[in-house]
């Protein structure tokens, strides 16, 4: 079945449509709605806005971050999503989108206080004993407010805002109308659009769903169980909701307030080491990891100890990819082309054969140059793998956005470390951690692990061969063998004959109402006499028209 995907009918009728295209013309981007065949939308707003939109001189990106602010809280965060993913936009976009700030303009207490009534019930009465009505933090999508427990307990209370889930909820319905008309339209912009919206709306999904970030913040503090240096906020689960997490409050400085000078030396060096123990344990031995370690999210408490704030955002690294990012390093040092590229490939999921293409393999050899002569003591692997990223990336490769999550967490909390500390040796301090990952990899223990397990793969093949022979020749015996074949790009070919055959088979129609009207016309004529022949004519003409016209205008509306 096919689905009219045209955007035109929507914008006429969705409010919130009109607004979105309004802005997006009022920043120059008037040309782009004519690509996405939207004119008679554009021209509408154009009319509504009584005057051309005067051109702004800021380059493209900027016009595209100050666009995503006018627009609103959903728009802000694809922003802020895209500016950590350098494999979707270039980096020259990611550092435009950093500027987008998620501070916005606080909501009155007494709306929150219903959203907070709303989810909690009689627990607002029965369990706490005050909310403080100013906010210590507005975003576009939560407010942060103290309060006491009952018992006494401090706690803060992070409250989704009124109807933002609604309002993001339509705005994602209309990005994925967008990006499919962007999609088929424009072949040329260097990423799917289909893509990044499918990957936003998981995000965003995942960020209004505050009991996830509740069990993320629980998960991390389990693993970080045995480490008192080393914490994250508690979950007052009895009076947590999808829109309201309570967590304990954490009392320090947050280093983010903070200058250097604040700190002695040695309190310096001794957070820095923590937030590196931190973030490699989680990426290269938990395999769970906090995505987004800037100085906003630490808190360095007066024990010493460090905590980590804002559990939303997480990645994952499963046993295979951590054996990857080994089989990077240790290419890298050794100048293994083969195994390089083996990896890019891999990690990207691309096509075996993409291991010989020339030009990757040229380009893995010039990225051997930037390391070669370095150890392993002197390897910064936050800045290894941001440039294998770019290579792969030049590359028209793509990896999963957990590794690019990854990435980003290593080369921020090497941020840190240069800002906060730069003359500790962050690459000593991490050099046991990333030996484990090799070790693990291609120790002894490792190399007969995997033997063991090829030797077991080995056996189960034997084993089951004989049955598996047996099903085969029985189903060739009673010709119920089938071969399936996937047949790639076949989809959009037939649709194209599809639509071609429509549009034949209508022009086939208006021809033929052409024609016989004009038989039935000039055979009145030649009578010499006007009669009921005539105005058949004369219908077949108005109705070849008529159809001719809602055909022109289907097409120009929307692709079928």
């Amino acid at each position: 079945m096919t689905t009219h995907l045209g955007l035109g009918p929507t914008l006429r009728t969705t409010k919130r449509a009109r607004d979105i295209l309004a802005v997006l013309v009022r920043y120059g981007f008037a040309d782009l709605a004519e690509d996405l065949g939207m004119r008679r939308a554009w021209s509408f707003v154009r009319r509504l806005l009584h005057r051309p939109p005067m051109p702004d001189p800021a380059p493209e990106e900027v016009r595209i971050r100050r666009m995503l602010e006018e627009l609103g809280p959903t728009f802000v965060k694809l922003g802020q999503v895209l500016s950590t993913r350098p494999d979707l936009v270039s980096e020259t976009w990611c550092e435009e989108f950093r500027k987008l700030q998620s501070e916005a303009p606080s909501v009155p207490f007494e709306a929150m206080e219903v959203e907070l009534r709303r989810e909690l019930g009689e627990r607002l009465d029965t369990l706490l004993a005050s909310v403080d009505p100013e906010p210590i933090a507005a975003a576009s999508i939560a407010q942060v407010h103290r309060a006491v427990r009952a018992d006494g307990q401090r706690i803060v209370l992070k409250v989704l805002r009124p109807g933002v889930r609604g309002t993001i909820e339509a705005d994602v319905r209309l990005m994925r109308r967008l990006a499919v008309l962007a999609e088929r339209r424009l072949s040329s912009i260097g990423f799917s659009p289909v893509e990044v919206v499918d990957q936003f709306a998981r995000h965003i999904a995942a960020e209004t769903d505050l009991m996830l970030e509740g069990r993320n913040a629980e998960r991390l503090s389990r693993a970080f169980g045995d480490d008192p240096r080393i914490g994250f906020p508690a979950v007052h689960w009895d009076l947590t909701t999808q829109s309201v997490l309570a967590l304990e409050e954490i009392e320090g400085a947050l280093l983010a307030r903070h200058r250097p000078a604040d700190f002695p030396i040695e309190v310096r060096n001794e957070t820095v080491a923590r937030c590196a123990d931190a973030v490699f344990r989680q990426c290269f031995e938990l395999g769970f990891f906090h995505a987004d370690p800037h100085p906003g999210n630490i808190v360095l408490r007066t024990d010493g100890s460090i905590c980590f704030l804002d559990c939303g955002m997480v990645g994952h690294v499963s046993p295979d990819t951590a054996e990857q990012l080994a089989d990077l390093i240790r290419g890298t040092l050794h100048k293994d082309l083969d195994l390089v590229v083996r990896t890019a490939v891999g990690l990207a999921d691309a096509a075996p054969e993409f291991q010989h293409d020339r030009q990757l393999r040229a380009w893995v050899w010039e990225f051997f140059g930037e390391f070669e002569g370095k150890s392993l003591a002197e390897l910064r692997v936050g800045e290894l793998l941001q440039d294998f990223f770019a290579l792969v990336r030049r590359s028209g490769l793509r990896v999963a956005a957990d590794l690019v999550y990854l990435i980003k967490a290593i080369a921020t909390v090497e941020g840190v470390a240069l800002e906060l500390a730069p003359d500790f040796d962050l690459v000593a301090h991490v050099q046991p951690r990333v030996e484990g990952l090799i070790r693990r990899r291609y120790g002894v223990r490792a190399v007969r692990r995997r033997i063991e397990d090829g030797l077991l793969g080995y056996a189960e093949i034997l084993e089951t061969l004989p049955t598996q022979l047996r099903e085969l020749f029985d189903r060739a015996s009673r010709r119920h063998l089938t071969l399936n074949v996937d047949h790639r790009g076949l989809e959009d070919l037939t649709r194209q004959v599809s639509s071609a055959s429509v549009n034949i088979s209508y022009a086939l129609l208006v021809g033929a109402l052409i024609v016989g009207s004009s038989v039935l016309l000039l055979a009145d004529a030649i009578g010499g006499r006007t009669s009921w022949i005539t105005t058949l004519g004369i219908t077949g003409f108005v109705s070849s028209v008529l159809i001719a016209g809602w055909r022109v205008l289907r097409l120009w509306l929307g692709p079928r």
